[in-house]
């Protein structure tokens, strides 16, 4: 999980430094905040997952359901977050670093 999370990290920030060379500072920002949008919750259920592993008994499947739930409630506030907050928004910038960092998995499907 450390894996998937350091290559959505890297992949928001590729996608920052194109979206900057293509339309600017606001394109930039708007990218890596899209690919945050995405990141933290993912790290946070990743460690959760992690520190169920490591109890006595393993962990339950129904916790892997609630932090899923969990996950997508905090994706969609930080994204609510981010459009009320950050008034020199792109959103085609913030959707490109939201998909890049979604679909980064599958840069590990092709590693070996």
């Amino acid at each position: 999980m450390l894996r998937l999370v350091s290559l959505q990290l890297i992949a928001t920030a590729m996608v920052g430094v194109l979206a900057a060379l293509l339309g600017g500072w606001s394109a930039a920002i708007s990218a890596v905040l899209g690919g945050i949008c995405c990141v933290v919750p993912n790290a946070i259920m990743a460690v959760r997952l992690f520190a169920g592993t490591q109890k006595p008994g393993g962990t339950n499947p129904a916790t892997f359901f609630i932090w899923e739930f969990v996950k997508i409630a905090l994706t969609v506030a930080l994204l609510w977050l981010t459009a009320t907050l950050y008034r020199d928004l792109n959103w085609l910038a913030l959707l490109a670093g939201f998909i890049v960092a979604l679909k980064s998995y599958i840069f590990l499907l092709f590693r070996h």
